[in-house]
């Protein structure tokens, strides 16, 4: 019997993760990365001595595959897939391939924003009482741990790119934090068909799998009411009782599943802002479900420690607080950190603007804060948007130097916010790679 030929599109993280489990399970394997794969996966490569290429595709060695695994960076739109797919070769994604070779319970987690730190926040608690692996957008890849672990729970953090590629993929337990224009570039710049991507999370769902989401966000619930699915629903929501499912109450929140309830202070959270509050409902509501106990469930939500790059205290000098919000990478990410502000703030923000509307922010900007220091290789839109709003608006192409015009133009008891709402690309590598030069800057003051 000839084996089946994997041909793995992008030599990164999932990809190489991807190489190791298939050819674990017994497929002929090729990777090929249009860009440079970096030494620590080559290395990998070679020493399973899994055939790869990198900064160029062979056509001959690709279109005889039986099954394409690509990484979530690749549009559907490049010339390459196009041939893929008119030559009627299945393309996955490696939540797809990798689903197939474990038995166990998989939370997936998507959304807009907070999916990130929604998943971290359900891992932490999970761990406490489970085996329980954390992957997808976030630490080793899946497919690796699926090889390498034997896990009996997942926590995925699973982008739109991810869901477009699956086939049967079905999580036990479906999160969608919240719904709000992203990545419409990749999505002909309709937002209707970025909410179908991120709706197919439960497409594959049964009455047996259970679907929680933000019932206060008007796109989800829209999307259910015309769109309806066969998940089990458990809402949660800040404006309203919720029969089963999650709700604040007061300080408290109250999450009901089948009659049996559990009560949580918000006031102990280790995370603050109205958002995370949802995080945690998201959380325990999958840690309710997965019968950890209640106890163990209140203290895991009083001692995380959050996640780098999201709303991170870096350091305070001259009592200014300088914070890392790197990983806001859209306008709804930087509404959050904004709202969350209680002091006059310096903002840098800027980067590669996937087609955002700022106007969300204006009342936020307005109120709060002082100056903006526009860091990017274009500013032009955020001069033009905001130059009215503030006193002092600077542009700059450097970190360091974005970090010394902030200290110059803080007080104290200001705080200086780094939240771009705008990808990375233009002048770092990733929003780790920013967030990191940030923190660097700052501790050079």
């Amino acid at each position: 019997m000839t084996k089946q030929r994997l041909v793995i599109l992008g030599g990164g993280e999932s990809g190489v993760g991807t190489a190791l489990l298939a050819r674990e399970k017994g497929y002929d394997v090729f990777v090929s990365d249009k860009g440079k794969i970096k030494e620590k996966y080559k290395q990998v490569l070679i020493h399973n001595e899994i055939e790869w290429e990198d900064q160029t595709h062979t056509e001959s060695k690709i279109l005889n595959a039986d099954i394409v695994m690509k990484s979530p960076g690749i549009p559907d739109k490049v010339a390459l897939i196009s041939q893929i797919k008119t030559k009627g070769i299945t393309v996955v994604s490696e939540i797809e391939f990798a689903s197939k070779f474990t038995e166990a319970t998989i939370i997936g987690i998507t959304g807009s924003n907070g999916k990130t730190t929604t998943a971290s926040l359900t891992h932490h608690v999970l761990k406490q009482e489970l085996s329980v692996g954390l992957a997808g957008n976030i630490g080793d890849s899946f497919a690796k741990q699926v090889l390498e672990e034997g896990f009996g729970n997942y926590v995925l953090e699973i982008s739109s790119f991810q869901l477009d590629d699956i086939i049967d993929f079905k999580p036990k337990i479906a999160v969608i934090t919240n719904i709000t224009p992203d990545h419409l570039d990749r999505y002909d710049y309709k937002f209707e068909k970025y909410i179908n991507s991120k709706f197919r999370i439960a497409m594959n769902q049964t009455k047996e799998d259970y679907l929680i989401y933000d019932a206060d966000d008007d796109v989800i619930v829209d999307h259910l009411k015309n769109n309806p699915v066969q998940s089990t629903l458990l809402p949660f929501s800040l404006e309203r009782p919720i029969e089963n499912g999650a709700y604040l109450d007061k300080n408290n929140i109250r999450l009901t599943i089948n009659n049996n309830q559990i009560i949580m202070p918000t006031t102990k959270l280790a995370l603050e802002g109205k958002h995370n509050i949802k995080n945690a409902m998201a959380a325990s509501t999958v840690a309710h479900l997965l019968k950890i106990r209640k106890q163990t469930i209140r203290e895991s939500l009083e001692n995380f420690q959050g996640v780098e790059h999201r709303l991170e205290q870096v350091l305070k000098i001259n009592k200014v607080q300088y914070i890392n919000d790197s990983k806001a990478t859209n306008v709804n990410a930087t509404y959050y950190a904004l709202e969350s502000m209680d002091t006059p703030t310096v903002w840098i923000v800027g980067g590669v603007d996937k087609g955002n509307n700022y106007e969300e922010l204006f009342s936020f900007v307005n109120e709060k804060v002082k100056a903006i220091i526009c860091l990017g290789v274009d500013n032009d839109k955020l001069m033009n948007t905001f130059g009215n709003m503030v006193d002092v608006i600077i542009e700059t192409q450097f970190m360091n130097e974005a970090v010394k015009i902030a200290y110059k133009l803080a007080e104290p008891g200001d705080n200086v916010l780094l939240s771009p709402a705008c990808a990375s690309f233009d002048l770092f590598e990733n929003y780790e790679d920013r967030g990191r030069q940030f923190k660097e800057a700052v501790r050079n003051l």
